[in-house]
């Protein structure tokens, strides 16, 4: 059975040319393979793309100046707003943010009143920006906002799941790459559709996964306990232990699984070469995660 490349991207890629986004990736994984002597095994014509960042910001956004929004201002919705709030205290306690460091850019008062406060969160933000290498605080609070509206926001991941789904057939096996936001969107699509419409994954690639993270995690058990979709024969989670959006590999104690078996298999060692440590590049143009993606498109 032929095989296909199945790539599915993350965050902020609205109203740009899908097409010049998927040239980017293939030449950052044609830069890995070269690392080993290798080329794409596949004709580019079996490489696909589902393109969602206009759905997505059509959906979701209603605004052109959405970082502010997040950074300097206050989202509209409860839920979203706590969501958020959880999340950064995550990125807080494992970025080390200190008690002391938020003190010195928000006051005492703020800290008191504690992270149900949104000048505690905008603190976190302004620390993170100072004091945390790699890290960048309008991503952060950007790729959480779009998180949870894709995880919450029905008529965005109906939209969303179909545009994807439709770049898998069961007459083809396809190895699915997926990077950050995407690394949700597709474990949500291969775990609801693969069985029912027969799909075969042979390899299914997760980089810079934020599904570790807990508020996500939960959001994302209300559809189903988290396991390895039943279409997909091999889970490969890779991040560079630096990138503060993924945070946490896929293990026992980030992403427990039920059934436990199959588990994840998680590589933390890549030293993603972007300014940020989460770009799609810095993944694919490593020679690791090139030689896996070579592999399983050839076995």
């Amino acid at each position: 059975m032929t095989r296909q490349l199945v790539l599915v991207h993350g965050r902020g890629q609205q109203r740009k040319d899908a097409r010049a986004i998927k040239r980017e990736w293939l030449d950052a994984l044609g830069e890995g393979l070269a690392k080993s002597g290798l080329t794409l095994p596949i004709a580019e014509e079996d490489v696909r793309f589902p393109f969602y960042g206009d759905t997505l910001d059509d959906l979701v956004s209603g605004s052109d100046d959405v970082a502010d929004v997040i950074v300097r201002g206050q989202p509209s919705d409860d839920d979203e707003r706590r969501f958020i709030r959880a999340v950064l205290e995550e990125v807080r306690t494992v970025a080390g943010i200190s008690e002391d460091e938020l003190v010195e850019v928000a006051g005492e008062e703020v800290l008191e009143r504690g992270p149900l406060n949104w000048s505690w969160v905008q603190a976190i933000l302004q620390v993170i920006d100072r004091h945390v290498p790699y890290g960048s605080a309008t991503s952060i609070a950007l790729a959480t906002r779009d998180v949870y509206h894709y995880l919450t926001n029905s008529a965005a991941s109906r939209a969303i799941d179909e545009g994807v789904a439709g770049a898998l057939s069961p007459d083809k096996e396809a190895v699915v790459v997926a990077h950050s936001l995407g690394s949700v969107v597709a474990y949500q699509v291969l775990r609801t559709f693969g069985a029912e419409r027969g799909w075969t994954v042979p390899l299914f690639m997760t980089v810079g996964s934020p599904l570790g993270v807990e508020q996500i995690r939960r959001y994302v058990r209300r559809t189903g306990p988290a396991r390895v979709p039943t279409c997909v024969t091999r889970w490969e989670n890779v991040m560079d232990e630096r990138d503060v959006v993924a945070l946490y590999p896929l293990t026992t104690d980030h992403f427990p699984l039920d059934p436990a078996d199959p588990a994840v298999v998680n590589r933390t060692d890549l030293s993603n070469r972007t300014p940020n440590r989460h770009g799609i590049g810095g993944y694919l143009d490593d020679a690791g995660v090139a030689r896996a993606i070579h592999d399983a498109l050839v076995r």
